[in-house]
């Protein structure tokens, strides 16, 4: 079939200790760029291969290239910039913790595509995999939610959609490039949906001059704008979820406030974040078109606990409810590191939760 698998995964993967090292020895002048990309590629290969034998069909490189699922991609274009900046959303964890992270980015120029910026990274994963190369790209909308227009400077964009269509060809450029060096499975990540689901952050998007009910809409429009051009023969589908940084959390709060926006997006599936109460329940999804696949995060990346297949299997059926059983899919909820520092868990407890996938898909599905 194609793209989303009834098994599939969201994309990063926690990195070995091993990566961790030489990423901050290369930030510490200790090695050159030569030697962690050669670290980088044995624990990609690695990767890979826990991957493949857990019978996964769809396989990316864990974002071992990447210090954060979104910056590292973003800051690719010219005149996209990466800096520290408190903001007022925060992470949650279990028993009350809190946590921030300090990540922005800020439009300080024309946005363009001087190079190619994960095409080589993408070549390197189809030729060292025997299964679908997966490449997962952040979509430059939730960039723009956390403070709205005040992180496009208007100096270079009096009219924000200047901004928008500059931002949209860029990535076309990369679309294509990346289809040409055969990328057939695509995934778009974007947790500007989830997040304004949430009461908090709605009255926090209002603060920053921009209405929560329309944004949803917006931003459908623009992902689906970015993947305009694509060839026929390429999948794509898009990841949402309410935060995920150290086991923590950013949002809560069903998918009514958003669905309707979300399942206007030209995707060919949509992965929904479903693994705990935070996220509603399934009724929303009767707003996804028969044409398109969800694939059901109930898996959790935040915990070791591996899950029971019996109440996967009973939430499958309850999801069954909404949208046919052969449009489903199952997965995490969301990737195993959003950024380097992980979540909280061992790489044994990750190659447990993505065979528990595999093989609740095939008793689910045969």
């Amino acid at each position: 079939m194609r793209p989303p698998f009834r098994a599939d995964q969201v994309g990063s993967l926690l990195r070995p200790t091993e990566l961790k090292k030489a990423r901050q020895d290369f930030k510490n002048g200790k090695i050159t760029a030569q030697n962690l990309k050669a670290v980088e590629d044995r624990e990609i290969r690695r990767a890979i291969a826990l991957q493949e034998s857990a019978g996964l069909q769809g396989i990316t490189d864990g974002e071992f290239r990447r210090a954060f699922w979104h910056v590292d991609f973003l800051t690719g274009f010219e005149g996209i910039v990466a800096t520290q900046g408190q903001y007022a959303l925060k992470f949650h964890g279990e028993g009350g913790a809190e946590s921030e992270t300090r990540s922005m980015m800020v439009v300080n120029g024309k946005v363009k595509r001087t190079k190619p910026v994960m095409v080589d990274a993408f070549g390197f994963l189809k030729s060292n995999t025997s299964g679908t190369p997966k490449l997962c790209i952040p979509a430059p909308t939730y960039m723009h939610m956390r403070g709205g227009r005040k992180v496009v400077d208007a100096g270079a964009y009096p009219d924000i959609e200047e901004f928008w269509a500059d931002i949209t060809r860029a990535y076309q450029e990369e679309v294509a490039d990346l289809a040409a060096a055969g990328c057939s499975y695509l995934q778009i990540d974007d947790v500007s949906f989830a997040t304004l689901c949430d009461e908090g952050i709605r009255g926090q998007v209002r603060r920053d001059g921009e209405d929560p009910d329309k944004l949803p809409f917006l931003y459908s429009k623009i992902i689906s704008s970015l993947l305009s051009e694509k060839p026929e023969g390429m999948s794509v589908t898009m990841h949402t979820c309410r935060g995920n940084h150290a086991s923590m959390w950013m949002a809560e709060g069903g998918y009514d406030a958003v669905a309707e926006g979300i399942f206007q997006t030209a995707v060919d599936g949509f992965f929904l974040e479903y693994d705990t109460s935070r996220a509603g329940g399934f009724e929303p999804l009767r707003f996804c078109p028969k044409d398109k696949k969800v694939v059901l995060g109930l898996v959790s990346t935040k915990t070791p606990a591996l899950e029971k297949k019996d109440v996967l299997k009973k939430r499958i059926d309850e999801a069954a409810k909404y949208v046919p059983l052969e449009n489903l899919c199952l997965s995490p909820q969301c990737g195993f590191a959003s950024s380097e520092v992980g979540n909280r868990l061992s790489e044994d407890d990750e190659k447990r939760k993505l065979e528990l996938v595999v093989q609740v898909a095939k008793e689910v599905w045969g």
